[in-house]
């Protein structure tokens, strides 16, 4: 059984049967097909299976800090060693210049400092090497 359309533009009687195991069909397939398809992959970011566009910008290197180092570094300061803080003059007294000093500092430790690249994650250690150095030029304002 199908749908019968006629057509006699040229005065002649033209029928085509439309079914719907045809090209009727076809398009209406198409887009529930494509409306399942963008609910699971929607389901798939919001369930964490895919990176969200937030994580591709990488990781937030002041969420890091306050995890991981801000319990020896608090407000920039050092409660282990004095006169190692992360403090802008006390950096340059001891030889750090740039982030990227700061950042090998972090990934692989120096001194009594051990390092924490693998804690750290992936670009963990640029980011919170990026934050410090930020703030020692701040000079570590308090929030």
């Amino acid at each position: 059984m199908g749908v019968v359309v006629q057509s006699g533009w040229d005065g002649g009687d033209q029928r085509a049967v439309l079914r719907p195991d045809g090209l009727v069909g076809a398009p209406l397939l198409r887009a529930v097909f494509l409306a399942v398809l963008l609910v699971l992959l929607t389901a798939m970011v919001l369930m964490g299976a895919m990176p969200a566009r937030a994580d591709l910008a990488g990781p937030d290197g002041g969420e890091l800090f306050a995890n991981h180092c801000a319990g020896c570094h608090v407000n920039g300061g050092n409660i282990i060693r004095r006169g190692k803080t992360l403090r802008l003059a006390a950096l340059e007294r001891n030889g750090i210049h740039d982030a990227q000093r700061i950042a090998a500092i972090a990934a692989a430790g120096l001194g009594q400092m051990s390092g924490y690249g693998g804690v750290l994650g992936d670009g963990g250690p640029e980011a919170v090497a990026d934050y410090v150095w930020q703030q020692a030029q701040l000079d570590w304002p308090r929030a």
